[in-house]
This record gives C-alpha cells, structure tokens and sequence, in this order.
C-alpha cells in the first residue's frame, strides 16, 4: 500500500522499518521538526528522520500539521492509509479524513487501558501483569478509536521501562504490518473500545522520580523499574543526589523510620520503607559513574543508622 507515516521518537522507528520491509510504499514521512541542542547550538535530527532519510524518503517537518498549507500538502499525496506512531501532534478530522483507509495508530498498552502518554512505564509502576500493543483506527478523540487488532506481552517480573520499551517497538513493527495485509484484503473487524474500563495516563516527570521512603517497598521497586531509563528513582545522601538503579525488596521489622539504612554490604544497601525493606543493588551518586552497591561502599560511606533522602 501507499503509506504516509507519522512518528517522531525511538519507539516509531521499527514500525517504520518494518513496513518498509513488508514491501509498502512509504511516499512521505511526517515528524516533528528539528531541535537545537546543547551550547553549540546543533540541529538535531529526530530518529524517524534518521531513518527516512537512510532510506531515501522524503520527510516533512510541520510545526503544526493542522494549519491549512500543511493540510493541502497532505492531500497532494496520494496514499492509502496514513500510519501514525508517537507522532507528537493531534490530527485533525480532517486530515483523519484524507486517506482511504483513514490513519491508524500503534499505540503501546491494551486499549482502552493506559490511553494518553507514557504507558509503557505506567504498566510496571502500576504493577500489571500483561501490555501489549493496539492497532487503532484513529479518529478526533485521545486513543478512543475502534480496535483493529491486539497483541499480548507478557511482563517480566523485573522488566523496566527501557527493556519494555524495546520489546512493544518490536512487536508494535510485527503488528501493525499484519494489520495493514488484514486491511487490505478486507480481514479487519473494527471492535468499538469499552468505555467502562478505560483509563488514561498522563506524561512522566522528573519529581516523579523522587523516592517517597513512607511509601511501601514493592512500590518504590516498581517505581525504580518503571522510571529506568527516564527519569529514574533518587533520593538524597550527604546533601547529594543518589540514583537508584536496580533494587530487590525485603521484610524487615516494623516501626523502623523510612529512609534509615539498616545494613550495608556486598548484598546491597537495605533501607526501611513505610512497608518492607528496599534492598538497592545498582546506585549513581551526583557526579559519578553507575557502580553496583557492593562496589560503591569500597569507596562511599553509607552505613546503619544514615538516613537517605
């Protein structure tokens, strides 16, 4: 089919690839437009553009795609079906409305769960068992559109927002490539979503990472897991910032006050919690480099009875 893709970040850019592959068409890339970084002032190019360009596609960078010149240059391309995976920008109804099978997004949980942004990392600091990716017929709401076609992940019990993210890239490339074959021969059965079980999510922010040592321990777990690669879970020593990479949970006695380091050694650094223990095995303090707790002790001083954060 004759294809314009949508998607800007990491995660578009196996679906783009596999579509390619699969042997469709893609006439135009559609992302959002280049961003000036650091103090010398370089143009960056998003992934997708990366990508488009590597394989000789014609790339259009709109600051809004709803204005009215960029609406009639979407219409100058003939194209079947637009596919759209975090591209950054509502469509308007009337762009939804310019290809003969409408836009259709990947989006990375099972609808109507987790609409909105972020909810690959939403999963695990929620504590879910499955995601999945959602090929869905867009139309003028957030994420509200029928369901074309489902596929189910399973979440590993230590899995992190990171090595989610990789594995839904993976499979959202699988999927929407069969769901394209599924339209074009007429297989595709659109399912409208169930309102009553839907939930919507918003976008992650750096104090999110900011560990609430009241709260319970598998929560902070969680939260350490959901939050790698970004922003990631700290928390304070000596009036600096310590990272919290990758921690294990553990019982410890009750009424001990949150944030009070009861042990430390080679197995980890074992902090009290509003509920259990917090057992932090990969720490960065400010300024330094990753290092497992073991290790770090070798040479920072963290022992029973410190309080962090």
């Amino acid at each position: 089919m004759d294809i314009v893709y949508m998607g800007t970040p990491d995660f578009a850019v196996g679906a783009l690839k596999s579509v390619i592959e699969a042997g469709h068409n893609v006439k135009l890339v559609v992302t959002q437009p280049d961003k000036v970084r650091g103090r010398g002032k370089e143009v960056s190019y998003c992934p997708v553009k990366e990508e488009a360009i590597a394989h000789g596609i014609e790339v259009f960078q709109p600051v809004r795609i709803r204005d009215a010149q960029n609406v009639e240059r979407l219409k100058s391309i003939a194209a079947d079906v637009y596919v759209v995976a975090a591209f950054g920008q509502i469509l308007s109804q009337e762009i939804l409305d310019i290809p003969r099978y409408g836009c259709i997004n990947i989006h990375a949980s099972l609808l109507p769960k987790y609409r909105g942004a972020a909810p690959i990392q939403w999963c695990i600091l929620n504590g879910e068992k499955e995601t999945g990716i959602t090929i869905m017929q867009m139309d003028k709401g957030v994420d509200t559109g029928d369901i074309l076609l489902q596929k189910k992940l399973d979440i590993d019990p230590k899995e992190t927002g990171a090595s989610l993210f990789d594995k839904l890239a993976v499979l959202g490339g699988e999927t929407i490539v069969e769901a394209l074959d599924a339209i074009e021969k007429g297989k595709i059965t659109p399912v409208k979503q169930d309102e009553s079980k839907a939930t919507h999510v918003g976008m992650l922010s750096k104090d999110m990472g900011r560990i609430v040592w009241s709260d319970a321990a598998d929560k902070i777990e969680r939260y350490v897991r959901g939050l790698n690669s970004w922003p990631c879970t700290y928390t304070y020593t000596g009036g600096k910032l310590l990272k919290i990479w990758e921690a294990d949970t553990d019982s410890c006695d009750e009424g001990e006050a949150p944030g009070r380091v009861l042990r430390a050694d080679k197995t980890g650094i074992y902090v009290a919690t509003g509920k259990g223990c917090l057992v932090i095995k990969s720490l960065q303090l400010e300024g330094k480099k990753r290092m497992e707790s073991g290790a770090f002790l070798l040479g920072y001083s963290i022992k029973p009875g410190d309080i962090l954060g």
